[in-house]
């Protein structure tokens, strides 16, 4: 038996991928001890693993331990400056508590990894400093740099060619150089007071040398010549975060041979007028069926009448619902492009803020659906695009063969031997 501690940045999409993966070493025998957010407890001891709390830095798994002004403040950003401003305060800052609270747990439990989701600093950190071996999970696209794309956050779709390459030299160099620096140099004060040395490394280019398990299979993600060796593909991490959910008394529509389309505004950015309320503009005089989920709004504070033909609930089962699903409509989270792609179901994704534009960029890439480019599509826009989604047969044969391809993955199980085999062999495990 292994012993192995989880760490997960308390938000949803960096916590679900860690339950898949917790579950399958508890599965197997092993010990897991799991730190996170407070809100998360109970879907952490579901699992089996031992909670461990955040004790030296502010737990933001409840909004409203962050304080309005700098909500406020991130909500004024756009684009690449939000972006900035989510590293610094919700990723960057936090790291040297993070390191404290784990140095502390690692004294009562002797964990033979430190298991982390790709946006904790604190493990690789903790490392650093004499702590064990550190593995990572992507809860994205992938973000350390390649000579064969673009910086993470532009959503620029992949060039190899010579004059490629140089593009994509040119901008990390603006990058890193100029974009990021202010980023890098603050990076470098945090770790300074943990004793750790400067890095020139940009947030994404900070990776395992170890393990890294990317939660999604080649077909999603852009090809690269340089792929690190300890980069692993194990498929979509897929698990839900929530209690189960009573079948709501619709259910039975889903059976009506009009197709359904569902769409979901996610866990972050859930601004209902920027995705549903304008789907449900779209659709109103069409012959679909539109579900959606507002991701905990209460359906009955639409400033809108529901047209006949949605229905709207705060959380529905998505293993449940996706079966009877013909076209998604996301903002581009990635655990929910993953399990749509993973049911074989065609896209529209309509993102603009934290990860979404890459997401978007890969789903527009792999030929699986639409990307509108922008959080905030009009109704004739998001019309336009289901429709085109619902009568040309070479997305959803596109998303189908995702669909297979993920199928022969077992993701779960994949990641724990690749997590079995670090705890036993303590020496990072690259690709033959």
């Amino acid at each position: 038996m292994a012993r192995f501690l989880l760490c997960t940045i308390p938000i949803a999409g960096h916590v679900s991928p860690g339950k898949a993966i917790a579950c399958a070493l508890i599965q197997r025998g092993h010990e897991v001890w799991w730190y996170t957010g407070g809100a998360f407890k109970p879907l952490v001891e579901s699992t089996g693993a031992k909670f461990v709390p955040i004790q030296s830095w502010s737990d933001y798994s409840a909004p409203d331990n962050v304080p309005k002004a700098v909500t406020d403040q991130r909500n004024a950003l756009r684009g690449p400056a939000q972006l900035k401003f989510d590293l610094k305060h919700f990723f960057i800052d936090v790291a040297a508590g993070q390191v404290k609270d784990i140095a502390q747990t690692l004294e009562a439990f002797r964990a033979d990894v430190v298991v982390t989701d790709s946006f904790f600093l604190g493990g690789g950190w903790l490392w650093e400093q004499g702590g064990p071996p550190w593995a990572e999970f992507g809860i994205s696209t992938f973000g350390f740099s390649s000579r064969d794309t673009a910086p993470f956050g532009l959503g620029l779709q992949p060039q190899a060619s010579p004059v490629g390459r140089w593009r994509n030299q040119s901008l990390h160099w603006l990058f890193e150089q100029v974009l990021w620096r202010d980023l890098t140099t603050h990076t470098n004060k945090v770790r300074a007071s943990l004793g750790l040395p400067a890095s020139r490394q940009t947030f994404f280019d900070t990776l395992s040398p170890f393990l890294y398990l990317a939660g999604t299979v080649p077909s999603f993600e852009y090809p690269r010549s340089d792929l690190p060796p300890q980069v692993h593909f194990v498929g979509p991490l897929l698990s839900s975060i929530f209690l189960p959910v009573v079948p709501p008394t619709w259910w039975s529509d889903l059976q009506g041979g009009q197709p359904v389309v569902l769409v979901t505004q996610g866990t972050i950015a859930t601004a209902l007028q920027d995705l549903i309320l304008p789907t449900l503009t779209a659709l109103a005089q069409t012959d679909v069926l539109v579900v959606a989920t507002t991701g905990g709004a209460d359906p009955a504070a639409l400033p809108v009448p529901l047209p006949p033909n949605a229905r709207v609930e705060p959380y529905i089962s998505f293993v449940d619902l996706l079966p009877h699903v013909d076209v998604m409509i996301s903002n581009g989270g990635f655990n929910g492009v993953q399990m749509a792609l993973a049911h074989g179901i065609p896209l529209v994704v309509a993102g603009s803020t934290e990860d979404k534009p890459e997401i978007g960029a890969r789903v527009e890439w792999s030929g699986t659906g639409i990307n509108l480019k922008t959080k905030s599509p009009r109704p004739d826009q998001i019309k336009a695009a289901v429709s085109q989604l619902l009568t040309d047969p070479r997305y959803r044969s596109k998303a189908q063969q995702l669909q297979a391809e993920m199928s022969q993955y077992h993701a779960p199980e994949r990641a724990a031997t690749l997590l079995e085999q670090l705890a036993l062999t303590q020496q990072p495990l690259l690709r033959s």
